[in-house]
């Protein structure tokens, strides 16, 4: 593959995987939350990026398993998997 293909196949994954995002941004923006997608790896792992008040819940964890990582593996199955990467 190309170079140009893979950076072609890398920006379409990219907006699918934020697509998927979307499904799950509305239940966090109820209480003052988002996320950011940073990065998908080599390996196809999803960095995201917490925002608002994500940043500081106790709760992140389970939104990040049971509700980001599970939305996107299934609209996205070649993903394996998502990580929260450290606030900076």
């Amino acid at each position: 593959m190309s170079e140009d293909a893979k950076a072609v196949a890398q920006e379409d994954l990219m907006l699918r995987v934020d697509r998927a995002l979307d499904y799950v941004r509305p239940h966090m923006a109820v209480d003052g939350g988002n996320v950011e997608l940073v990065e998908i790896t080599e390996d196809m792992i999803v960095k995201i990026r917490w925002m608002g008040a994500c940043k500081n819940c106790d709760m992140t964890l389970m939104t990040l398993r049971a509700g980001i990582e599970e939305t996107v593996r299934n609209r996205v199955p070649e993903i394996q998997g998502v990580e929260a990467i450290t606030q900076e």
